[in-house]
């Protein structure tokens, strides 16, 4: 199983702790979350925390961004040294646009789908992304409680994926903690963003060790 803890339930009083610690632990990634205020209702933290963020995390960059128009922001995503760019199918009207310019950047490419969002918006593109992420609650806040028909949605994904012949990894963000995240993983996810259930713990290391021995 891939980790990508939150960076959005890390202590923003003291950030180069927690950053030591990801960068000490077993975590893949770490998932960041640009919020604006307009697609999402909550402001986070933009590209000045994410370049200071992005000089001394060891781990690949996992990009959300959850704003509206994110396809003009691929350049200054990938000066960051992103890994993964994602962006939502919500906010995209240009989609496949969007995510020619995020590989020719030379970024992975991924969509994200809010919870009300049905996957078979993704039959026409899911050929072209190399990771879909759904959300599992409602975005903008972490610590949210686990939406339970995202279990069902990530086997209909699965299915999707292997029917049409996709490489695209599955990516969940909500709720992730130790009664969801087996199930989760048996339902096929490949990649589980945790925010609170790692920083909110008093050993972080042991619960990202535990989400990737899944």
């Amino acid at each position: 199983m891939i980790v990508s803890p939150s960076l959005l339930s890390a202590n923003f009083a003291d950030l180069k702790s927690d950053i030591d610690m990801i960068n000490r632990s077993e975590a893949d990634w770490l998932h960041l979350d640009i919020m604006d205020g307009v697609f999402v209702p909550n402001i986070s933290f933009g590209f000045p925390v994410l370049k200071a963020v992005a000089k001394i995390c060891t781990k690949k960059l996992d990009v959300h961004l959850m704003i509206v128009d994110p396809g003009k922001f691929v350049n200054e995503v990938k000066a960051l040294g992103a890994y993964m760019m994602n962006v939502h199918y919500e906010a995209c009207p240009h989609l496949h646009r969007t995510i020619q310019q995020i590989h020719d950047a030379g970024m992975k490419a991924a969509v994200t789908l809010n919870p009300a969002t049905p996957i078979c918006v993704l039959e026409d593109i899911i050929q072209d992304v190399d990771m879909v992420l759904l959300m599992t609650v409602n975005p903008g806040f972490g610590g949210q409680k686990f939406i339970e028909h995202s279990i069902e949605k990530v086997k209909a994904l699965k299915a999707m994926i292997e029917r049409i012949g996709s490489k695209a990894l599955i990516e969940v963000d909500g709720g992730v903690n130790n009664e969801t995240a087996p199930r989760l993983a048996e339902a096929g996810v490949d990649v589980l963003v945790a925010g609170s259930y790692v920083f909110g713990s008093p050993n972080p290391e042991e619960r990202i060790i535990s989400l990737k021995n899944l």
